[in-house]
């Protein structure tokens, strides 16, 4: 089902989230080729960004086969906001900017007072928001949680802000800045908002099926789902939510030859965009990923801990292949 942000038209209801340290320009093309219709960058720093540090600059790379394409800034004052949301969209040219106010990490909501920080105040929120929209020409939308703490859930009124400083989406993740990644996602909390406001809302939290994210769109009546964690080692995920929310079709076993498959293609996209010395570092972590609950799995794991050249890391997956 198609729908839109501002002018955006996304083509389906499967959105990618924003995971730092994952959704580089090669994730986001895996995502993209299973169908997402809607792909988000992971977050920038608006201070890094001031600075002209390379390694954030960078993390604007993007090819036009990822639209459209929301990139996400984090922050804690109005001022750096806007000139971040500007550099982005001079050195990216991306579809949609994103307003991270949801992080839960120590290093940004504590340390940093942003991420979730904001959501102690609704009206910096408002300020914020107001500021970046005015500011730029493309869609601004913004990704909360549900509050900082079980004590604090204001999601509603924080989205109400939101929608009235001139936000074209919100994003929920439904659990508070507390609760991090663990314990359940509250779904009535996305109802909530979806109610509350007139622009489209994107559920996230604790999609790791396509029967789960049937289940969020028909218990919320949200606009569409955001999948995160679910697609770590598993982008099948996205085409298996995109076919089933079409037209039902059941998801087939991805075996494991078709994994090790696209471990291969992932970490060759990975040394097109970085070389293969930081690609081989980075492929790890998917790696561990890719092979988790493998047969023999944990024998492959090692080796391709160990490996310092893309020939050896091949020779172990195509290995790995035939003993299957």
């Amino acid at each position: 089902m198609k729908w839109n942000i501002g002018n955006v038209e996304i083509k389906n209801q499967v959105v990618l989230a924003p995971m730092a340290g994952i959704c580089n320009s090669a994730f986001r093309r895996i995502a993209k080729e299973m169908g997402a219709g809607l792909i988000y960058a992971e977050m920038v720093s608006d201070k890094a960004l001031l600075y002209k540090s390379k390694k954030t600059e960078d993390m604007l790379y993007m090819k036009d086969e990822e639209r459209p394409i929301s990139q996400q800034i984090f922050g804690s004052d109005k001022e750096s906001f806007v000139e971040a949301a500007k550099i982005v969209c001079e050195k990216m040219h991306p579809d949609i900017i994103d307003i991270n106010m949801g992080c839960p990490v120590p290093k940004v909501a504590v340390s940093a007072q942003a991420g979730a920080a904001l959501l102690k105040n609704p009206d910096k929120v408002y300020e914020i928001v107001k500021s970046v929209v005015e500011a730029v020409s493309i869609p601004v939308t913004v990704k909360i949680r549900s509050g900082w703490d079980s004590n604090t859930i204001n999601c509603v009124e924080v989205a109400k802000r939101i929608e009235n400083a001139g936000a074209s989406a919100i994003t929920l993740h439904a659990r508070t800045r507390a609760q991090g990644y663990s314990g359940s996602a509250d779904w009535s909390l996305i109802k909530k908002v979806k109610e509350a406001v007139s622009i489209p809302v994107i559920g996230n939290g604790d999609i790791k099926t396509c029967y789960d994210a049937k289940k969020m769109l028909e218990e919320t009546g949200c606009d569409a789902v955001m999948i995160g964690r679910g697609v770590l080692g598993n982008p099948w995920l996205i085409k298996e939510c995109v076919d089933y929310l079409d037209d039902g079709t059941l998801p087939q076993r991805v075996s494991a030859k078709e994994k090790m498959q696209m471990l291969k293609r992932h970490f060759e996209l990975l040394c097109k965009d970085k070389g293969e010395k930081l690609a081989l570092l980075e492929i790890r972590t998917h790696a561990l990923w890719y092979i988790k609950g493998l047969p023999g799995s944990a024998s492959i794991k090692n080796q391709i801990c160990q490996t310092k050249n893309s020939t050896e890391l091949f020779n172990i997956l195509n290995n790995y292949i035939e003993e299957l």
